[in-house]
């Protein structure tokens, strides 16, 4: 078999096979109700803030409103420091200022879609994350109305993954679904991953190829990516995400 011939079988199988799956499952489970009236409420992960008095940070992602839910997540951050009343969360979204603060509830589904935790950590690991995680919001290059691009980013994953650049200690990987967060929002086309722990090329977003011990192995092409995580074993497919062993969701590494 030819290389041309073998690249596409590769690039049926690995990237078009996925994204025609998961347009099947999309169909099949249905929209469910228009966005304007889904369902945002809180899916009960995190207690009511008055109740817990440590710190907190989480990572959220879920499916996409509308047929962008076939191939893409959206991601955002939560957090409370220690004795706080309230969760903040920040979203970085296509109307409005792009970063919104507080539009939506910490936990909430995104439009009807139940999101999972990318990652979660309490108590003093938390506290300590938090300033680091405000100053890079607050840094964020991207910040005026029009600046929002759904594709190839800057868009709200390119967000999740710029914070998360700024504070490696995270050391979590952002879903293979979540299309943007390989923009290279600082303008380098190659750089370590957020967690530190490899390099990503990116060719503009449109392009690129990632070898990381936390990320794993990913090539994107045109946004869509297909990969393999070495550390909890999966293989990352587009539309369909990490298909393999699961666990509890990162935490902060110690020390």
């Amino acid at each position: 078999m030819s290389v041309a011939k073998l690249s596409l079988l590769l690039f049926l199988l690995f990237y078009l096979a996925p994204i025609g799956v998961s347009a099947a499952l999309y169909r099949w489970e249905g929209t469910g109700a228009g966005w304007r009236t889904a369902d945002r409420s809180s899916i009960g992960h995190l207690p009511p803030a008055a109740r817990q008095p440590a710190a907190v940070v989480r990572i959220f992602a879920a499916q996409t409103v509308r047929w962008r839910g076939i191939f893409a997540t959206h991601c955002w951050i939560v957090f409370k420091r220690e004795g706080e009343a309230r969760y903040t969360r920040y979203d970085y979204t296509a109307w409005g200022e792009p970063i919104r603060l507080n539009g939506f509830e910490p936990d909430g589904r995104w439009f009807g879609r139940v999101p999972e935790v990318v990652f979660a950590v309490d108590g003093p690991a938390a506290a300590g994350l938090i300033p680091r995680i405000e100053t890079a919001i607050r840094d964020y290059a991207f910040r005026e109305e029009g600046d929002y691009r759904a594709w190839p980013g800057p868009n709200s994953n390119t967000f999740v993954a710029a914070v998360m650049d700024a504070v490696p200690e995270i050391r979590a990987a952002l879903p293979p679904t979540a299309i943007g967060k390989d923009y290279p929002y600082d303008g380098s086309w190659l750089r370590p991953t957020p967690s530190g722990t490899g390099l990503r090329l990116s060719l503009g977003g449109y392009a690129g190829l990632t070898l990381a011990w936390v990320e794993g192995i990913e090539v994107n092409i045109l946004g869509a990516v297909a990969g393999l995580d070495l550390r909890r074993p999966a293989i990352k497919l587009p539309g369909l995400g990490r298909i393999g062993m699961r666990g509890p969701a990162p935490a902060a590494a110690s020390g």
